[in-house]
């Protein structure tokens, strides 16, 4: 195992830290997006009804074209799309911050809450190609690189609420909505304006299905055994404050959810940085196999606990493995796609998390109110358990499981 110093190793690559930081910024406005949305919506039309359409049509939206948004990318270059891009977000923003604050129709407050939802700049798969460039002749370094980054995204999305938290409070939720659209376009144009970025040239050949990710073999099967750890997250961003809501008596509902879903982070940090630090002899497919079913083992530990301090250890547990699963996802993405399509592979990584969260996330909901947030945890496990059966099985069968074009460890 290494040491830290690797991570310094990292962050010293050339032009490293001018994109990184940067990208930091810009990616903190996904972080800071649907609080400062839902509660925006709410104090503009006074409905948590039409907070809830909103933030769910803006995360839909979202999900449904990232894989586009990142083929842009790919085919046009970093300088030209993303800042385009975070543009158009940034005005969708404004344009909620004055329809909230005329008393327009909700229903054209949620037409621009999906055009915002629509535009976000992928710069979390842009700086992971980035990073592929800067480690190209030092692959060792790739994998920390991955960790540090899937670390630094699981801190954004810890901080990220309370900063929002903090603007509501000091000022209204309209300030939120506006900060959200300046850390969009501030780190949007830090990034691309970085050396490293301005040498990922457009791609002049146009895509074809031949080198499109979801015609490599294989990285189908990644993205479904992914879609079950989005389904363990989702369950978790439901299920975890519901039970806290239930121990009320206990300690504050709000206080005691966020450390829960705290402990989680925690977990995947620890989980990330140890990953990283580590040199594996294992080719990325076997590795995501062990480390997605260790997360879908590991989630069962959530539906027999009795108290906050049993949910949140178990939470820690389960988030230990949530970090790792990306990375795997992401170097395997790597290995199986062309560098033509770097970003929507990655990309892609996202988007079956994304998209089994946000079913489970519904489908538990549904469950806490009709049973409990023992069986929204109980969906969740199961629905993990389908999917990674799906996806291992048929592979076991052939004789291989996910063979990768470089198979060497990373």
């Amino acid at each position: 195992m290494s040491g830290p110093a690797d991570y310094r190793t990292v962050l010293r690559l050339p032009g490293a830290l001018r994109a990184f930081l940067p990208s930091l910024t810009g990616r903190m406005s996904i972080a800071t997006a649907s609080l400062a949305l839902l509660f925006a919506v709410e104090h503009g039309t006074g409905s948590f009804t039409a907070a809830g359409s909103a933030l769910g049509l803006f995360g839909l939206a979202n999900v449904l074209t990232s894989p586009l948004r990142a083929r842009l990318v790919d085919r046009y270059g970093q300088r030209l799309t993303l800042p385009s891009m975070a543009a158009l977000y940034a005005m969708s923003l404004a344009a909620l911050v004055l329809l909230l604050g005329d008393g327009s129709q909700v229903g054209l407050v949620l037409g621009v809450s999906a055009a915002a939802g629509a535009t976000p700049p992928p710069l979390g798969p842009s700086m992971r190609v980035l990073w592929s460039r800067l480690a190209e002749h030092h692959q060792g370094l790739l994998t920390r690189a991955y960790s540090l980054d899937a670390v630094a995204d699981e801190l954004l999305y810890t901080t990220g609420p309370l900063i929002v938290g903090l603007v509501i409070a000091a000022t209204n939720p309209a300030a939120a909505l506006v900060l959200t659209a300046a850390l969009s376009v501030a780190g949007t144009v830090g990034m691309v304006t970085s050396g490293v970025s301005g040498r990922q040239l457009p791609r002049l050949a146009p895509r074809t299905r031949h080198n499109s990710p979801l015609r490599q073999p294989g990285f189908g099967g990644a993205l479904v055994a992914l879609l079950g750890v989005g389904a363990v997250l989702g369950a978790i961003e439901v299920a975890a404050p519901a039970f806290a809501q239930g121990h009320a008596s206990v300690a504050d509902p709000a206080l005691s959810a966020g450390l829960l879903l705290a402990a989680f982070s925690g977990g995947s940090a620890v989980g990330g940085l140890l990953y990283g630090r580590r040199h594996w002899s294992w080719p990325p497919h076997r590795r995501l196999v062990l480390i997605t079913g260790a997360l879908v083992l590991t989630s069962a530990l959530l539906i027999p606990a009795s108290s906050l301090l049993l949910l949140a250890g178990g939470l820690a547990v389960v988030g230990f493995f949530l970090a790792p699963s990306l990375v795997t996802g992401y170097l395997l993405a790597d290995a199986l796609t062309t560098s033509e399509v770097q970003t929507e592979a990655s990309n892609w990584i996202n988007t079956a998390v994304n998209a089994g969260a946000s079913l489970a996330a519904a489908a538990g909901g549904l469950m806490v109110d009709a049973f409990s947030p023992a069986a929204a945890f109980a969906l969740g496990t199961g629905a993990a358990v389908l999917a990674t059966l799906t996806a291992v099985v048929p592979a076991t069968r052939s004789g291989q499981l996910w063979p990768a074009r470089n198979s060497s460890s990373a």
